[in-house]
């Protein structure tokens, strides 16, 4: 008998950094799991509420651009989520891949497992005379090594026991292994036949959307003349906010030379609580609330291709929220109601000051608040206008700083 033969060896590095791996993994992928259901959850809520501001559309006998509008805010938010859905898809032919790289591992380490065990058995039943290994004992040349011979019949002994450990523990592990990739197969075919599904209904929406702008386009000259409308009211509005924003800058100018103040970078000339509160709103970039409890914005910023009206682009100074009837707007932070007032076409307009930047919510039906007022964030100050003509509840949310136009967009946080 060799007493080098045999000699134990470990697989435990082998099970930890599958282990570990799989643990780093598994968080991974859960946080980009978790991230990607929200997404779709949102989505399909956005999706879900525009249904309902379209079904209020077609109780009117008027066929509006505000359909076409809600129909296109629709289109792209479907066609989000089947791109969220084809991300998911990917997520899970990673993981599938992953997992099955990790089970051909453990069958082959499983496979040299059970074959060494087998050697060892054969070894152990060759070798089962105890006179044959106490005469190996004793044969020893000195004390030492006789103790040596000893401890390796031991470790021998321990190794074979290790042996069985291990085969139980990635016997369990590859099992587990191939119940998470039957999960995994599973979940990718949910996730295709989802899919499939919502191509179908946008493939629907997209016939409705085309139906819509042939409807529309027979109406050219009446949308020309809401156009021209709507562009001199945006008109309006703009001057006057021009207006008070320069009647600000003017009294902050005197208030500050009659406080001794020193001039300020800012185009206000600010006190220090309302530089505080304009490093605030600034701070809070990407992360205020909307200006409304619920809705879709169904106008971006800047300027866009009218949608029917073929060399014809529009302009939005800030963006257009549609809700639903009876909903109010509120502060998206805290500051000065600066203005009251009203504007053909977005009937009352609240203005409220935040420092140097101002935010300014149009089209109100009835307002909670008058100039001077302290606001505090979220908080209600006005019923959105209902147009009961074509049945839309729309508000017009503007940002500025100083005189500069701000992209809303990039201030108000997805949801709320």
């Amino acid at each position: 008998m060799n007493e080098h033969s045999h000699k134990p060896h470990s697989i435990f590095p082998f099970m930890l950094a599958i282990i570990f791996i799989g643990i780093s993994f598994y968080g991974l992928a859960q946080e980009k799991k978790e991230e990607l259901k929200k997404n779709k959850k949102e989505l399909e809520k956005e999706i879900e509420y525009t249904n309902k501001l379209i079904k209020k559309t077609q109780q009117s006998k008027k066929l509006s651009m505000n359909k076409l509008v809600l129909l296109r805010n629709k289109i792209a938010k479907r066609e989000e989520l089947i791109a969220t859905i084809n991300t998911e898809i990917n997520y899970y032919n990673f993981r599938i891949q992953a997992t099955d790289d990790t089970i051909q591992q453990l069958s082959s380490k499983l496979g040299r497992l059970k074959e060494e065990y087998a050697k060892l058995i054969y070894h152990a039943f060759k070798n089962r005379d105890a006179y044959n290994r106490l005469m190996f004992i004793f044969s020893a040349e000195d004390f030492n090594q006789a103790y040596q011979r000893l401890k390796y019949f031991k470790q021998y002994s321990d190794y074979r026991k290790t042996q069985v450990e291990l085969i139980k523990q990635t016997q369990a592990l590859l099992n587990l292994k191939i119940d998470q990739l039957k999960n995994q197969k599973q979940q990718k075919i949910a996730l295709l036949r989802a899919k499939e599904h919502e191509k179908k209904r946008l493939k629907s929406e997209v016939t409705e959307k085309n139906q819509t702008i042939r409807e529309l386009t027979q109406k050219e000259k009446d949308l020309l003349a809401e156009l021209k409308k709507k562009k001199e009211a945006a008109g309006k509005l703009q001057e006057a906010i021009e207006d008070i924003i320069a009647e600000e800058m003017r009294k902050a100018r005197e208030s500050a030379k009659e406080r001794g103040a020193v001039e300020s970078e800012s185009a206000f000339a600010l006190t220090a609580n309302e530089m505080e509160l304009s490093k605030m709103f600034s701070t809070n970039k990407g992360k205020l609330p909307w200006p409304a409890e619920d809705g879709i914005i169904s106008s971006t910023f800047g300027e866009h291709q009218h949608p029917v009206l073929k060399y014809v682009k529009t302009k939005n100074n800030g963006v257009d929220i549609q809700t639903s009837k009876g909903a109010t707007a509120r502060a998206v932070f805290e500051g000065v109601v600066t203005r009251v007032m009203s504007v053909p076409r977005f009937n009352n307009v609240v203005i409220i000051r935040h420092g140097e930047y101002l935010t300014v919510y149009s089209n109100l039906s009835v307002v909670f608040v008058a100039k001077g007022d302290q606001v505090k964030t979220r908080q209600s100050i006005g019923m959105v206008y209902t147009d009961s003509e074509v049945s839309k509840t729309e508000l017009h949310f503007e940002i500025w700083k100083g005189n500069q136009l701000l992209n809303p967009q990039q201030w108000i946080s997805r949801r709320n």
